[in-house]
Order: structure tokens, then C-alpha cells, then sequence
């Protein structure tokens, strides 16, 4: 029997029949048994002929407005005056239907749009339209054949006796999800993408919207696709390839889909090959869009490639290579597009930049995070966003808060992990042990971790890349998991949905955190040597050391918690090993838990040796934190200890260390006594970094005497030995320490010079209390030159700098600074203004520079 679109049903004849038809429609769209009319003739109904409470809603109202309208006779105008009827509605809706017998315009349907998107960014209900079109599609679905038997009765029966045909089945060709209202950042992608689709020949095929679970890269493949519907106006088909599920679709299966779009009623034949036929004939000639959501792999997917003319978007965790693809590899957004999105979910909700901003990092800028978090504190003002930051703060609970309603990030990116389980639990036990990094890692760590060599590890790390498990960073060659996905991986049989052995995952996870905190220990040794070489080989240790840190870190407050005696052993190693990088890196205050707990596991191991050296850097923290008196007692207690076991090169040290804060104590003499034992330890035992520190020592302790020109002498012998031996911080320390002497002696220019030098080496290894100290002293120059600008800009560096790494020299500065105002120094400006402008006059009299 022939059918008849369903687009040719008939208009209704009356304003009161169209009300009945979408009340009837609705009612059974939103599954509400409730949905009723609103009002009645000659009465105002602020825009609304039908509301109820669509499930989806939970609870809130939605409306419909009904348009019984020629062709035309419906503009952007009169859509705009119901929408602001419909605000007055009472109770207050959450979504909003303009329904109308007039066919579909795009230019009406944009319209819509862009209302629609404009304010849902303002926190408002969204709007959509339903064209004649949408309706009959409505009315012609199998489930929904009862109302079209109501309403259209005596037609459909005058079709089937006198025309001798039937309404068709409805087709079903513009699947596209709406888009998302507040949709942020991906230009770069979204502008590619629009490029490749929107050719006019060939169409496109877009392979690898990639990456992670929570993303977005449905969000994007559905942005792009709303973005190019003129292009495609024979249908957008939308296929859920089920690619994380335990049984994806087939081939066959997704082929079925797109041609039941087209053609429902047809019964598909059962050899493959003619479905696939049948799928190249039904979109050849036609210009369609075909998104494959969550494909499993590419063996899923090649086979749906579209004839020219159409355009192919896959989405997908996995890899996907297909002929003629682009790749898109989606990363978590960038700090600023993540805030914005966030911004923009909360709306007007109270929140300061920095209450955002902490909320963005513990989300790990995931855009699905983000979305949950942004909900949830719509949802709930009785939460302040510094509160949900606070309860975000806490690791163990973070997935569990990162859930609301329908969205939960844990159970999104659990879905990568149970298929891993399934199909690779093997790979799964190992993929949980790489949650003990906290940073991108190399190859060798993820090895060392595993137990096996660094070949053996390539296939595994590989393979959990191409799942989107771990992700690679190809510039610097490094692997890393999301903070969330980490979070995952270390309840992986949890999500895998088997049992937990949860003394195993204890057991596998405490030997991957020992291993992976020796592994880094030796990496950071290594730097901490290689800074000690000297030369060009400092900032390759600098760099190596960076590296490690956030693994040293996290290790030492791992092994801190431990409690065992291997733990015991790495706490007493630790700062010993990295001595010189944690002297450069970490201010006094944060290395003083360090220290104590080394000394305390070296004590308890009986180990002299690292006991000494941990209480002489204790000493030394101390006296950087102006505490020179309990500094003594440290250097003293490991003075001691260094002689007890014999140790020349420790003695050697803290003899020095000593003369240091007998010096600050302006206790010059004693100082210089120590500074001449130790000068003789170390020429003794070949100890060249140690004699130039003890040479820099006396010039110190002379120019303090008011012996400039001696302390010059020793300076100097000391600045020779550190560029024979590449010692940058040696050299940058000395460089400032003849500065001072020159400037005592008046030679401004040289000691300018000297300053400078010392600045730039300071910056170049990272030694910022260094780099605070050479400002000061050209601040101090500046002043005395009457450049009191210059000085203030100076100064301020300088406090910044002394402020971050707690120096005690910071209250000096601020005490400077504090002088650079009132009568005085207005004075002093003007002076110095007319200074340089007599100068200037000299010069050109001159024909030269006045010293």
C-alpha cells in the first residue's frame, strides 16, 4: 500500500484543535499525564496554552505557546513578545515551546537559537520551536498512533478506502542533541572543523575528536555539527557506537541505524555485505552528516566511511585511523577557558575569582567536572563555592563530590577503566600502580615503577595511551594522568565491577609508591652531582631537579606516613642526596620538617654520619631565618659528631658554617679563627668548592674590619677558583661581595658592574635569596646616586623576593622603603633631578661622561 508523508497531514481547522493536538502531544512527550491547557477564551495567559512537568525537569513547569498560523504570518517579533509574556508565568518556567502549523524556516529556527543561547547564558529558561514538520513526526510515531487515530480518525480512514494508502512511518534525520548554550573555548578545533565540514566537495571525514573521558569531545562534535547544518540539509544522523560499553555495536548494527533513519520500515537483509550496500546506496547523492559517539576502535568504524558529499565525525577514547582523517586530541581546557565556562555555568552566583579559580584546579579544568561543580552550586546556595572548594579539597571524597544528578564524573571516566579491567586486567594492575605519580613522568620511571625493563614498559604505556589512560605529551616526550583519572585508576577493580582485593591494591600500590621514591631519589642525586660539576653542567642539574620534584615530594610525604624501616631509610637519605638543590629551591621554613625528620630517622638507624650532616643543615636553615643563636647549637652538635667519626670534610663545613654566624653576631675575630681552621681542612683534603667558600668568608669578615683592600684580595683569589671550577652560586655570591667592597671604596661604576654580574648569575640558577640581595644593593646604589625611582623599583623586587623566601632582610627593605617618603625625600627626588641635569650640561661641555 503507498504512504503519504507525514508532513501532508492536515493542518487543524481551528486555534482550539491545534491547543488539543499539542496538549495531547506533549503530555505524552514530557510523561506527564497532567499536562493541561492553561486558561480560556478572553482570559490573559501570559504566553502559555500548555504546561506540565516533563520528567526531565524533576518537578519544574514547562510551556508551550501555540501559533495556528499561515505561512509567514510568524516572525522573530511575535516570538519575542511571548517569551516575556511567558516570564510571568506562574509557577516560573524551566523550559519554554513555541509550537506552530507553519513549515520549518531556518532563518526563524537560528532565531530561536540565539535567543535561546543569550539567555540561558543570563540564567533564563531556554526556548525552542516546533515546526508543522516536527509535529506530524510526532503524530506519525508507531507509540504515539492512538493520538493521530483521535485527532485525524476520519482522514486516515478516508486514506486507506478511497486514496488507498497510509501515513508513513517517520523518519527520523535531524538527531542533533541541542547545543550547549554556554559552550566555551576549542576555537582553534571548532574553526578547523567548520572548515573541513563546510567544503563544498568531497565532504569531510573527521576521525579522533579524541581524548580522555569528560573532555568534550561530543560537546564539540555537536557544537561543529550545529555550526554547518546548512550544509547538510538532508539529515544529521547521531550513532552511540556504545565504544566503552561491554558490547559495542557491530559494524552491520550502526549501518542498520543510519538507514532505519531514512527508511524505519525497511527490514534489513541478513548477509552483511548487502546492508553495506544498502548503506552506501541510501547516502550516496544525499548530503548528510553522520556523527559514530564513542567508537570502540577503527576496525568499528571503517566500514561507515561516507560517499562524497556527506560529512563523517567520530568521536572516541581510543585512537582511531581512518583514511584521509584529521585528528583532534582534546586536552582538559586551558586555565582562563575553564574559569569562563565555570563563570558562565554559575551565572550570578556569588563567587570571587579566587574561590573559582581553586574549584577550575581541583576539576583538573575537565569540562564535565566543571559542569557538575557548576551545577551543584546553582542547585545548592546554601553552599558557598569556598565551601564546595574546601570539601573538592579532600582526595579521598573528591569523586563523590563530583557528582549531581544525572552527571558523575568518577562513573564517566570509570567506564575506560572497567573496559580496561575486562579486557586487560593484567594492564589494569599496572595502570593502577602509575597513580603514584603526581607529575609527568618519563618512560624509565613508569619502568622502574613496574619492575621490568624500559622496552618491556613501552608497550604497556603505549597501549594506555591509546586508551586515553594516560596521556602523552609529545614535545617533551613525557607520559601523565589527569589528577581525576588518577583518582580512578586507584580504585580501577572498583570500577571494573569484580571484586576488591583490597589487601592486594594496599600492597601493589605501597610497593609502587617504594619504588617509585627510590627511583626519584637517585634522579634528583644525580642532579644535585651535576649541579656540583660546575659549568654547564649547573643548569642541566637545575633542570633535571625541577623535573623530579613533585615526585620527591609527593614520596616524602609517603614515606613520612609509612613508618617501616625502608621508609625509615629513605627519610634519613632524602635531603642528604639533594642537598644543594633543596638549599636553592626550598626557603628555610619548609626545609627545617625536612631535616628534622632525617636526623630523627638517621638517629634511630644509628646512622653518625647522615645525623651530622642533617643537624649542620638544620643549622644553616636556622641562620637563614636570622635565628643565628639555635643555629650555633646545631652547627655545634654536628661539629661534634664530624670529629667523633673522623669526618675532615664535614668538620671542615661546620667550622665554616660557625664562622658564618659568629660573623652575624659581629663577632669578627672568632669568626675569622673558624674561617682559617677551616681554610686549612680544605686545602688539606683537595676540597675546592669548600676552600672558596672559606676564601669568600675572610674577605667577608675583613671588609667588616674596614679592611677593604685585603678582603678585595681574598675575593678575588676566591671569584678565580669558582670560574675554574664552575661554581655559578660561588661565583654570583662572590661577584656581590666585591660589588659591597667596591662601593665602601667609592668606585660606584665597578661596583655597579660586579652587582649587575652577580644578578645575572643568580637568575640563571634559580638562587633567589641571591637575586634578592643583589637588588637590595643596587637599590642602595640608586639611592646614593639620588635615582630614588630606581631605587624604589629596586627595593620593591627585592622585598617581593625576601617576602616569598622569608628572609629577615625584608624588614631591612621595608625600612628603606618606608624612607623614600615625605618632605625628604621630595627633596632628594628634586636634587637628583637637577644632579643629573648638571651633569648632562658637563657632558656635552666635555664632549664626554662625568664620572
Amino acid at each position: 500500500m503507498p504512504t503519504i508523508p507525514q508532513s501532508e497531514i492536515p493542518r487543524p481547522k481551528s486555534w482550539d484543535e491545534f491547543e488539543d493536538i499539542v496538549a495531547d502531544l506533549y503530555g505524552r512527550l514530557w510523561n506527564d499525564p497532567n499536562t493541561q491547557r492553561y486558561g480560556r477564551t478572553g482570559q490573559p495567559q501570559q504566553g502559555v496554552d500548555v504546561y506540565g512537568c516533563p520528567t526531565h525537569l524533576a518537578g519544574r513547569y514547562a510551556g508551550v505557546q501555540c501559533k495556528r498560523y499561515d505561512e509567514g504570518a510568524l516572525t522573530r517579533a511575535i516570538v519575542v513578545g511571548e517569551i516575556t509574556k511567558a516570564e510571568e508565568f506562574s509557577p516560573p518556567l524551566a523550559e519554554y515551546t513555541i509550537a506552530t502549523t507553519e513549515r520549518r524556516d531556518a532563518r526563524l529556527q537560528q532565531a530561536v537559537r540565539e535567543i535561546s543561547q543569550k539567555r540561558q547564558s543570563a540564567g533564563k529558561f531556554p526556548v525552542h520551536i516546533a515546526f508543522w514538520e516536527d509535529l506530524c513526526s510526532l503524530l506519525g510515531h508507531p507509540d504515539n498512533r492512538d493520538l493521530l487515530q483521535k485527532h485525524y480518525g476520519d482522514w486516515l480512514g478516508w486514506l486507506k478506502e478511497v486514496v488507498g494508502a497510509e501515513v508513513a512511518a517517520p523518519s527520523s534525520l535531524h538527531q542533533l542533541p541541542a547545543d550547549l548554550a554556554d559552550f566555551t573555548g576549542r576555537e582553534k578545533e571548532v574553526g578547523e572543523l567548520v572548515a573541513l565540514l563546510g567544503e563544498g566537495a568531497g565532504g569531510a571525514t573527521i576521525s579522533a575528536i579524541g581524548g580522555m573521558g569528560g573532555v568534550g569531545k561530543t560537546a564539540l562534535a555537536v557544537h561543529v555539527a550545529h555550526q554547518v547544518l546548512e550544509r547538510y540539509p538532508d539529515g544529521q544522523i547521531v550513532v552511540e557506537m556504545g565504544g566503552t560499553s561491554e558490547r559495542p555495536l557491530t559494524p552491520v548494527e550502526a549501518m542498520g541505524r543510519v538507514i532505519h533513519a531514512f527508511q524505519p520500515e525497511l527490514r534489513l537483509p541478513d548477509d552483511p555485505h548487502e546492508v553495506a550496500a544498502f548503506y552506501r546506496t541510501t547516502l550516496e547523492g544525499r548530503k548528510t552528516l553522520l556523527l559514530l559517539d564513542n567508537a570502540a576502535n577503527s576496525a568499528q568504524v571503517r566500514p561507515l566511511v561516507v560517499p562524497a558529499g556527506c560529512g563523517l565525525m567520530v568521536t572516541s577514547r581510543h585512537n582511531i585511523s581512518l583514511p584521509g582523517l584529521r585528528h583532534f586530541d582534546l586536552d582538559a581546557l586551558p586555565e582562563k577557558k575553564a574559569r569562563a565556562l565555570l563563570r558562565k555555568i554559575v551565572g550570578r552566583r556569588r563567587a570571587t575569582g579566587e574561590e573559582l579559580d581553586t574549584i577550575v584546579g581541583l576539576c583538573g579544568r575537565l569540562p564535565l567536572a566543571l559542569r557538575v561543580a557548576g551545577d551543584f552550586l546553582v542547585v545548592h546556595p546554601d553552599w558557598s563555592a569556598g565551601e564546595y572548594a574546601r570539601a573538592l579539597a579532600d582526595e579521598r571524597k573528591r569523586l563523590a563530590r563530583l557528582k549531581h544528578e544525572d552527571l558523575d564524573v568518577g562513573a564517566a571516566l570509570g567506564l575506560s577503566a572497567a573496559q580496561l579491567v575486562r579486557e586487560r586486567a593484567d594492564l589494569a594492575a599496572r595502570w593502577q600502580m602509575l597513580a603514584v605519580f603526581p607529575a609527568p613522568f618519563e618512560r624509565a620511571a613508569a619502568a622502574a615503577v613496574w619492575g621490568m625493563e624500559e622496552g618491556e614498559a613501552r608497550d604497556g604505556l603505549s597501549e594506555l595511551a591509546a586508551r586515553s589512560l594516560v596521556l602523552y605529551e609529545r614535545e617533551g616526550g613525557m607520559y601523565r594522568l589527569h589528577d581525576l583519572m588518577r583518582l580512578v585508576a586507584e580504585d580501577a577493580f572498583g570500577y571494573g565491577g569484580g571484586e576488591r582485593d583490597l589487601e592486594g591494591v594496599r600492597a601493589r600500590l605501597g610497593e609502587a609508591a617504594m619504588r617509585h621514591a627510590v627511583y626519584y631519589l637517585v634522579v634528583g642525586s644525580e642532579a644535585d652531582d651535576l649541579y656540583k660539576q660546575g659549568g654547564e653542567h649547573v643548569l642541566e642539574g637545575l633542570r633535571l631537579f625541577d623535573g623530579a620534584w613533585p615526585h620527591l615530594w609527593a614520596a616524602y610525604g609517603r614515606m613520612r606516613g609509612r613508618g617501616d624501616e625502608a621508609a625509615a631509610q629513605w627519610t634519613g637519605k632524602f635531603p642528604g642526596q639533594v642537598a644543594y638543590m633543596l638549599d636553592l629551591r626550598l626557603p628555610p621554613r619548609d626545609r627545617i620538617p625536612i631535616l628534622e625528620a632525617a636526623a630523627a630517622a638517621a638517629r634511630e638507624m644509628g646512622d653518625r654520619r647522615g645525623e651530622g650532616a642533617h643537624l649542620g643543615n638544620l643549622g644553616i636553615a636556622y641562620h637563614n631565618l636570622g635565628e643565628v643563636r639555635r643555629a650555633i647549637e646545631y652547627y655545634e652538635q654536628a661539629l661534634a659528631i664530624a670529629r667523633e667519626i673522623g669526618d675532615r670534610h664535614a668538620e671542615g663545613g661546620h667550622l665554616g658554617n660557625l664562622g658564618n654566624a659568629y660573623a652575624d653576631l659581629r663577632e669578627v675575630r672568632r669568626a675569622i679563627e673558624y674561617y682559617h681552621q677551616c681554610l686549612v681542612i680544605h686545602r688539606e683534603i683537595g676540597d675546592r668548592h669548600g676552600e672558596g667558600s672559606d676564601l669568600g668568608n675572610l674577605a667577608s669578615a675583613y671588609f667588616v674590619l674596614g679592611e677593604a683592600q685585603r678582603a678585595i684580595k681574598y675575593h678575588e683569589q676566591a671569584l678565580t677558583l669558582a670560574r675554574k671550577i664552575g661554581d655559578h652560586r660561588m661565583e654570583g655570591t662572590v661577584l656581590g661581595n666585591l660589588g659591597n667592597a667596591c662601593f665602601v671604596l667609592g668606585e660606584v661604576r665597578r661596583a655597579i658592574k660586579y652587582y649587575e654580574q652577580a644578578l645575572t648569575a643568580a637568575r640563571e640558577i634559580g638562587d633567589r635569596r641571591l637575586e634578592g640581595n643583589q637588588l637590595a644593593n643596587l637599590g642602595l646604589l640608586a639611592k646614593a646616586q639620588v635615582d630614588l625611582a630606581r631605587a624604589r623599583q629596586l627595593w620593591e623586587q627585592a622585598l617581593r623576593i625576601y617576602e616569598a623566601i622569608e628572609d629577615p632582610n625584608a624588614e631591612q627593605v621595608r625600612g628603606w622603603l618606608a624612607g623614600l617618603t615625605g618632605w625628604r625625600y621630595r627633596a632628594l627626588w628634586a636634587f637628583g633631578i637637577i644632579r643629573r641635569r648638571v651633569r648632562g650640561w658637563l657632558d656635552k661641555l666635555a664632549g664626554g661622561s662625568t664620572p
